[in-house]
């Protein structure tokens, strides 16, 4: 499995606080049958990350976690704040693609209510040859979140959901019904630290999956082959539309 949305460089944003952190959630990633994860650091206002640096950070991370006896592999990626995507420029967005792919950036939307913004950044990344994954819908649980994620979905985006929320006791009937909604693609882990909150595991968001008949068929597609296919910089169409 690929894990798609993971803060594991160490001594950065909020994420691993330090190597031995970074390699604890490695280990986590190989028993949880994770082969590779995009290194996602914040790409915000509040977070003092510099994109020129990520892909050496990651280069850094492989190689000790290889001396290590670690088999999981880091690629690179970032979170990207809608407020802040006008004000980067095209290289730097290639930089903080998922898997270096060059197409799909990991989009997190601002805080509150899902508004036009979100909208408007998703355009402007398709204007500029990129596509959208929008992550976090769990923070954003509103009366119109189901019609402006489909909305956005058939303009292309896809969204993306925390595993672990599909059994949170406050977001898991919300996430269900957004994946019964058509709007759930693929899942990633929003993993901060082997020391606390969220475990490097994909694994655990799978079995509500399971208990939506329309998406049975389409399992390996969401776990395995759209993941795949966004790190290689691929178009993807989601087998399925969402019903909202």
């Amino acid at each position: 499995m690929i894990d798609l949305h993971c803060h594991i460089l160490p001594g950065l944003d909020d994420g691993a606080s330090d190597l031995d952190d970074s390699a604890a959630m490695a280990e986590q990633a190989e028993l949880n049958g994770v082969t590779q994860i995009c290194a996602t650091p914040h790409i915000r206002h509040d977070h003092d990350v510099r994109i020129a640096e990520i892909a050496d950070r990651v280069d850094a991370l492989n190689a000790a976690l290889a001396n290590l006896g670690r088999q999981t592999r880091i690629l690179t990626g970032g979170e990207v704040a809608e407020s802040i995507v006008e004000h980067l420029d095209d290289s730097e967005l290639r930089a903080v693609s998922l898997g270096g792919g060059g197409r799909w950036v990991l989009l997190e939307p601002a805080p509150g209510p899902l508004s036009d913004g979100l909208g408007a950044a998703v355009r402007g990344l398709e204007r500029r040859g990129f596509r959208s994954l929008i992550a976090h819908p769990e923070r954003h649980l509103g009366l119109d979140l189901f019609e402006r994620l489909g909305a956005l979905t058939r303009a292309g985006a896809l969204v993306q959901v925390t595993a672990a929320t599909m059994v949170d006791h406050a977001a898991a009937v919300g996430m269900l019904q957004l994946a019964r909604a058509g709007v759930v693609h693929v899942l990633g882990s929003d993993a901060h630290s082997a020391k606390i909150g969220r475990p490097v595991d994909i694994a655990i968001g799978l079995e509500p999956l399971w208990e939506v008949d329309f998406l049975t068929p389409h399992i390996e597609w969401i776990v395995h082959q759209a993941p795949a296919a966004i790190v290689r910089g691929d178009d993807v169409e989601p087998p399925y539309r969402p019903l909202t």
